[in-house]
């Protein structure tokens, strides 16, 4: 299959409000290439291996992919007024769209340059070009390759609650997946035994993603129910989501998760718990608010960098 790439041009600083704004128009298939440096959290098993691009000049690129044949002249008009808004309040820098094609396969191999084993909590991501220790625990191991669909748990908005997951699967919960992505937060209550996840994400390639990971991870797709929708505004998908959830998982932009709080207050039980992520910090107030407001008990704040992660019970 192939891809056509765009290209934005800006800065370290702003490719944060760069990536919400594509978000804003459903994109999640983003990378971000950038000079600054990687550095590994305290306590933490990275091999990054990153190859050496130079000194940190400030400049940063954040891509994204549309398939081939598909029709982006209004996308780009929206994203170009977008990035204009931006340049009011923020560096941007030039603020320029590159478009170029790209094949998949051409695509995957870039990833390998520099996506390598990595750990995130108890577990140990590794990608199928690399092998698995001999002395590696199964439970906690997830093979997954970085693809279309958002989520390897590198991300710090990821990794904030993978980390905290596990706290909060006993055995036998029943659990909702906001924003699946690749299927990882899913796969991860499955292995601390959830008895059973519903998911939903907007992007039609999640199915694929999910399918093809649950497979590489020995996972039956019978525990999962897969739902392609907005679940902020779908009478359907809310309707076969359901209700009873202990635990509901978001990794999605604040605003998004805001708009799908009434529906997310409709699906967990009293008691339940909800984890959420992929918050900026300056929207962390706003988000705690409206939980509040929505008969949420904020329990637990954590930081990294920007990013805000928050866990909630249902009162």
């Amino acid at each position: 299959m192939r891809w056509t790439k765009f290209t934005i041009d800006t800065t370290e600083e702003a490719e944060d409000l760069v990536s919400a704004l594509l978000y804003d128009y459903d994109i999640t298939n983003i990378e971000i290439e950038d000079k600054a440096a990687v550095t590994p959290l305290e306590g933490e098993d990275y091999e990054e291996l990153v190859p050496d691009r130079g000194a940190d000049d400030g400049k940063s690129q954040v891509i994204f992919y549309v398939e081939e044949g598909k029709d982006y002249g209004k996308l780009l008009e929206d994203i170009r007024l977008g990035l204009d808004d931006l340049r009011k309040t923020a560096d941007i820098g030039a603020g320029t769209i590159d478009i170029s094609s790209s094949d998949e396969s051409d695509w995957r191999d870039k990833w390998k340059e520099f996506f390598h084993t990595f750990t995130v909590g108890d577990y140990t991501v590794i990608p199928s070009w690399e092998n698995i220790k001999s002395d590696a625990d199964p439970k906690h191991i997830i093979r997954m390759d970085p693809g279309i669909t958002f989520g390897t748990g590198k991300h710090e908005s990821t990794r904030m609650i993978i980390e905290e997951l596990p706290s909060y699967i006993k055995g036998g919960e029943k659990v909702l997946d906001l924003g699946t992505g690749s299927g990882i937060l899913s796969m991860i209550a499955l292995r601390e035994g959830a008895a059973e996840v519903t998911a939903t994400d907007i992007d039609p390639a999640t199915e694929s993603a999910v399918a093809e990971n649950f497979k590489r991870n020995d996972l039956p797709t019978e525990k999962i129910k897969l739902l392609i929708g907005d679940m902020s505004s779908d009478k359907e998908v809310q309707a076969k989501v359901g209700d009873g959830y202990d635990v509901v998982c978001a990794n999605i932009l604040a605003d998004i998760i805001i708009g799908m709080l009434p529906a997310i207050r409709k699906a967990i039980k009293k008691g339940g718990y909800f984890l959420t992520s992929g918050i900026i910090d300056f929207k962390e107030k706003e988000v705690t608010d409206e939980l509040e407001k929505n008969g949420f008990q904020i329990k637990l704040i954590n930081h990294d960098g920007e990013w805000v992660s928050i866990v909630a019970c249902c009162k």
